[in-house]
């Protein structure tokens, strides 16, 4: 194995792969005298850190377990007139996350209560943050499976670590009052210690009807709309907008 082979091979032992594969091309300009080496040595670490950090972005999008990946910058606010769009660019800072302060969406379905949580969910994993997407059926289905198996208090634990846990569509099935119940618990670990974004199609004051308890529903409204940001997005429904053009 020859010098140039060697350090392929130790760019690779390195996990440099970018470098690795881009060296051939910075190898000719430099031996042209096209370029220093200082200038093509510079270039190449640019542009590994670059990829790494690309690489990086798209593990913590793939952990965060979006449905579909939907950015801020493509969501039609004009479409939507009644969301502030200054308001959504400073959530997009993350800066909510400082002061461990929640988001709730309320609308009726199709309005983009989805996309806009997904879109703060790429922003925080752009920015590190650790992120989960999670429909609340299956949030609570899981939770009910961890409390029959009674491994409850890992699986809450495990949720509770998330920075940012975004709960989708809350209320688009019926939920019993021992789900409610499970539910009260995960929202009470993360009280004042971690972030949660929720969106819904029911009004707050209807909660108690879709959680079968006024009570569970008075103490999750209690923690969650505390230190939170409620944002009732009232208009046209995008899928009936394109059903209908």
């Amino acid at each position: 194995m020859n010098q140039y082979q060697k350090l392929i091979d130790n760019l690779t032992k390195l996990n440099l792969h970018n470098m690795a594969a881009s060296i051939a091309n910075y190898r000719q300009q430099v031996n042209d005298s096209q370029i220093s080496f200082s200038e093509a040595l510079l270039e190449l670490t640019d542009k590994e850190i670059a990829y790494q950090q690309q690489e990086s972005l798209k593990r913590r999008i793939k952990r965060a377990r979006f449905p579909i990946i939907k950015q801020l910058n493509e969501f039609n606010y004009q479409f939507q007139p009644s969301i502030n769009q200054q308001q959504i660019a400073e959530f997009a800072t993350m800066s909510f996350l400082d002061n461990q302060e929640n988001i709730i969406f309320i609308g009726s379905p199709g309005i983009g209560k989805t996309h806009l949580s997904i879109g703060l969910g790429i922003e925080a994993c752009r920015q590190g943050v650790r992120t989960l997407f999670i429909n609340c059926h299956e949030l609570i289905l899981r939770l009910k499976a961890a409390h029959e198996k009674q491994h409850l208090e890992r699986v809450m634990r495990r949720y509770e670590r998330y920075d940012l846990l975004i709960i989708d569509e809350l209320g688009y099935l019926p939920i019993t009052a021992d789900e409610a119940k499970l539910l009260f618990q995960l929202i009470n670990g993360r009280y004042e210690r971690k972030s949660t974004i929720i969106t819904t199609n029911v009004p707050l004051s209807s909660w108690g009807t879709i959680l079968q308890s006024t009570a569970t529903a008075e103490a999750i409204l209690d923690r969650l709309v505390y230190h939170s940001h409620v944002i009732k997005i009232k208009g046209k429904s995008y899928r009936l907008a394109s059903v209908n053009s």
